[in-house]
């Protein structure tokens, strides 16, 4: 079918070279649809001080990216998004929106340049607690035509809007390229079993919470071992947790890595572990992008449930679904696969298999072409 649609425009709070799950999927969606034919613009924020890095990821990219200038003053910034998302309006056919930043402002400029509008949400922005916030966003979310939610759990959380469409399309993955070295034995991960987890070390992303099951476990494995790659964010809380508890031996902190260098981490895993946990703030996980990324080296998963994870593992095929503060329950599931690896670790893959981007951008391009 001859597309109507040619121009899009992707606003987004977050995006690469630094990483971050908003930042990853607006990459992604930017990319595969400009692979199928949609001339895509993307307007996102500076995040970095330095901005050689990112002048020379931009110049790497298919499409074209603008970025909002990083200023001292933040209100600067936020007018000279305005500004430009303004401008960019004026010449394309549909505006997608991600991120808390991107809902407001093109809500706020739909007030002038009615366009065919999409808004992707994916956990946090939707889960406000302050009553301010979460009508604001509200409010901005009405003025979209479609709302996009990574997961069935994200949906729920916006589901007393009443909006008449909104819809679930699951978070994909583009498999990274196996870049590891021959591993020495100096340099493998040590454990056995090796779990891991890839995010930002946080409440958030429940890496307090393996380490609080570490106790029991080493009963059972004494040579286990915890592998956390992310930004060392509230790092030096939880090795304090770490040695109250008696198990500082058996986690390590690698700190944060290009992404292109996590295959090196994944090669090495046993299970990957993600025990996210909601947080006072409303802070939550939406979906999950790492786990199809270990899913996809066949490295089965554990995940919590009561949020977007939920939707990021197959229960009892990639993986399992537990409780996260739950011990006992954690190490019954890590047992399981441990005795069925073979059989989780193809369940894993074929998981993988159904989320990669050339399959997820599908649903996009028919909700694009079907217009408002």
């Amino acid at each position: 079918m001859k597309k109507t649609v040619k121009n899009i425009l992707i606003v987004t709070s977050e995006f690469p070279p630094l990483p971050g799950g908003i930042g990853n999927h607006a990459y992604n969606l930017a990319k595969h649809l400009q692979l199928e034919g949609f001339q895509v613009t993307v307007l996102a924020d500076q995040r970095a001080q330095d901005i050689t890095q990112t002048q020379a990821f931009d110049k790497q990219q298919v499409f074209k990216i603008q970025r909002v200038p990083l200023t001292a003053v933040r209100a600067f910034m936020y007018l000279k998004r305005i500004q430009l998302l303004l401008k960019a309006i004026k010449i394309t056919d549909v505006v997608i929106a991600t991120g808390k930043f991107s809902l407001w402002s093109v809500a706020l400029c739909n007030m002038f340049y009615k366009k065919a509008s999409h808004a992707i949400i994916h956990g946090s922005e939707v889960n406000y607690k302050t009553w301010w916030l979460k009508q604001s966003i509200n409010l901005s979310l009405q003025q979209f035509d479609r709302v996009v939610a990574v997961s069935n759990y994200t949906k729920s959380l916006v589901a007393h809007l009443k909006h008449p469409n909104i819809t679930v399309i699951p978070n994909g993955f583009d498999e990274l390229k196996n870049t590891a070295l021959p591993l020495l034995e100096e340099t493998a991960l040590q454990g056995h079993p090796v779990l891991l987890t890839v995010g930002n070390v946080t409440e958030r992303k429940g890496q307090l919470n393996v380490i609080r099951h570490l106790p029991k476990l080493i009963i059972e494995y004494p040579e286990v071992h915890y592998h956390c790659v992310g930004f060392n964010t509230n790092t030096e809380v939880f090795i304090k947790e770490a040695e109250r508890l008696g198990v500082e031996k058996h986690v390590t902190f690698h700190g944060h890595v290009l992404h292109e260098q996590l295959s090196f981490y994944y090669t090495q895993a046993d299970i990957f572990v993600m025990l996210s946990t909601p947080t006072a703030s409303g802070d939550v996980e939406g979906f999950g992008i790492a786990i199809l990324e270990a899913n996809a080296f066949g490295v089965p998963a554990i995940g919590a449930t009561g949020c977007g994870i939920e939707d990021a593992i197959n229960h009892k095929q990639s993986g399992m679904l537990v409780s996260p503060t739950d011990t006992e329950t954690f190490l019954v599931a890590l047992k399981h696969i441990i005795k069925e690896k073979s059989a989780f670790s193809e369940g894993a893959l074929a998981w993988a298999k159904q989320h990669e981007w050339t399959k997820v951008i599908k649903h996009y391009t028919k909700l694009i072409e079907a217009g408002r």
